[in-house]
């Protein structure tokens, strides 16, 4: 009997094994993209129980919370140790995490979501018009997927409407829908307090264009520039204190924050940048527009 327990469970173990291993091999991360996606950066606090924990440019971030924490992005697949040094580096532990955001359904901000999941247990919130493209790795995505998937696939534990309210430990995020870079890319907004003030945050989600083609030829999205036009429109009328987004590029991080610089959250405060963006990227839809 025992002989055959055993033989049974190295079976099971085999099988598990293969699985694993035709799982990611079946995984087609894309490359050649920046180095600073993986380059590795020292986490800090930037305001109140909000921190930054990405790498050098995918932006990620820990609302840590006294019944655990959120974490926004996650950055490639092979961010997870990395993630998880920087939470801890900041005295937090890692299974503390209850749940996960993403900004968007792309490889490079949600690629090790699914090893985080199993690592923290954490419950997977996400837009719900991400949450197909989530669920097949990436394979369904209308600018990368090509059938082919891009990052482990992640099922929902719950799916969020426009202006769905996130709540854990006193916090309250709201996100917002706001489609075009990806069917159901998402920010979010909340409030963060330190010892001296209130601050409102926006993590901004900025419609970067990844398609190559003409608007009118993405068969896979038909709603694209509409749905460009709405966040766009959408991103122009929002009121904030400090803005952040899913690539520290976007929001200049590394021109206001320096590792080893001193807690100073006034140095996110910055419409004048955040306006200048949102120009920026109204001016390459407009442009893409004409192609038609």
């Amino acid at each position: 009997m025992f002989k055959n327990s055993f033989k049974t469970a190295l079976l099971a173990i085999a099988l598990l094994l293969a699985g694993l291993y035709v799982t990611a091999q079946q995984v087609h991360e894309p490359t050649g993209g920046d180095p600073d996606w993986s380059k590795p950066y020292q986490p800090f606090q930037i305001v109140g129980n909000l921190y930054y924990v990405g790498t050098y440019d995918l932006a990620c971030y820990l609302i840590t919370t006294p019944k655990g924490h959120i974490l926004i992005n996650t950055g490639l697949a092979s961010s997870a140790n990395q993630l998880k040094a920087n939470v801890e580096a900041l005295g937090f532990k890692f299974a503390d995490i209850k749940i996960l955001l993403t900004t968007q359904a792309h490889f490079d901000h949600l690629g090790a979501m699914a090893a985080i999941k199993k690592m923290t247990g954490a419950n997977m919130m996400v837009d719900d018009k991400d949450a197909a493209v989530m669920a097949d790795g990436g394979r369904s995505d209308y600018a990368f997927g090509n059938g082919k998937m891009t990052f482990a696939p992640i099922k929902a534990d719950k799916l969020l409407p426009d202006q769905a309210v996130i709540e854990l430990g006193g916090m309250r995020l709201t996100l917002l829908h706001h489609p075009g870079h990806t069917k159901g890319s998402c920010s979010f907004l909340f409030n963060v307090k330190d010892k001296t003030r209130t601050y409102h945050v926006l993590i901004a989600n900025m419609p970067s264009i990844v398609t190559e083609k003409k608007f009118s030829e993405v068969k896979a999205y038909p709603g694209i520039a509409k749905d460009y036009a709405y966040t766009l429109n959408s991103l122009k009328n929002q009121a904030f204190d400090i803005w952040l987004s899913s690539h520290a590029s976007q929001f200049n991080l590394h021109g206001k924050h320096k590792p080893g610089d001193a807690y100073n959250p006034k140095a996110f405060i910055d419409r004048k940048g955040y306006d200048q963006t949102l120009a920026e990227l109204q001016e390459a839809y407009n442009k893409k527009l004409r192609q038609r």
